[in-house]
């Protein structure tokens, strides 16, 4: 037992890491191949219990490490058996702010104590506010909110097709998206249509026609795919890819990608 310590070895392929630091906190995660295997004592009975219910009753598309947590502040999160963690993964950046930001959680209780919900069919006395908030730290003209990043990416899709057939003049149902392999966007049929992983799209076709692949970090690859298709209307691209480990390109890479789909007229679409 290494008291008060947190051990862990960290996966550099799809990323998961907890370090224990709690009292009673002996164990660390460890690699092997592209699993992960928790290493520890025989899991608490508590604990047991939670993870059988969750395997009986939900779909088991993930291979979760044995651990069930039942509450965090900020970076921290505690188990049922009440160890304690520091939490590195931070549900894939969604809870980049902590867990229960008191600022965050009083937002939360104010809006429900007023309004629900009121679809797009009414305006509202929030929305424009966030989104001339937005606008202006991003130097964008409108923004179009949306619930996940899947969700966003899919739009990004159907905005860059619709701008290709109405404003460059691409012929209908001739528009193509190009992508970088290596991606991750989500597991929609639109997103695993674009992957390169076959743990992603394996057994889920027939794909979304009309998506390209150029290798990541090659601009070469780039302008002479764009230079040779008149029908390309976007370029999505992943600024750090995260998915595939963590992958930075090179200095320079994408203020260079951006003058290339310039160039070719091209939207360019960051993920993220």
């Amino acid at each position: 037992s290494r008291s008060h310590e947190a051990a862990v070895e960290m996966n550099l392929c799809p990323s998961v890491m907890i370090a224990s630091v709690g009292r009673r906190a002996a164990r660390s995660v460890r690699v092997v191949g592209s699993r992960r295997l928790f290493a520890s004592s025989t899991v608490g009975e508590k604990t047991q219990s939670y993870i059988d219910q969750e395997d009986k009753f939900n779909a088991r598309n993930y291979s979760p490490l044995p651990v069930v947590l039942k509450v965090g502040k900020g970076c921290r999160v505690w188990d049922v058996e009440d160890n304690e963690y520091l939490d590195f993964l931070s549900a894939y950046s969604a809870v980049n702010q902590g867990h229960s930001h008191p600022r965050i959680l009083a937002a939360l209780q104010d809006q429900a104590g007023k309004l629900t919900l009121t679809s797009r069919a009414f305006y509202n006395d929030v929305l424009g506010t966030y989104a001339e908030y937005m606008t202006g730290l991003f130097g964008y003209d409108r923004i179009l909110p949306m619930n996940t990043g899947v969700e966003a990416g899919e739009t990004a899709v159907k905005l860059a097709r619709r701008w290709g057939y109405d404003v460059k003049g691409i012929p209908d149902h001739q528009a193509k998206i190009v992508f970088a392999s290596g991606n991750f966007w989500g597991r929609t049929i639109g997103a695993i249509s674009s992957s390169t992983d076959p743990s992603s799209y394996t057994r889920f076709g027939p794909f979304v026609p009309g998506f390209e692949l150029v290798p990541y970090n090659d601009l070469e690859a780039l302008e002479a795919k764009l230079a040779s298709d008149p029908t390309i209307a976007g370029f999505m691209v992943e600024p750090i890819q995260g998915e595939a480990g963590v992958v930075v390109p090179d200095d320079g890479y994408m203020r260079q990608v951006k003058e290339i789909c310039k160039r070719h007229n091209v939207l360019l679409i960051a993920d993220e």
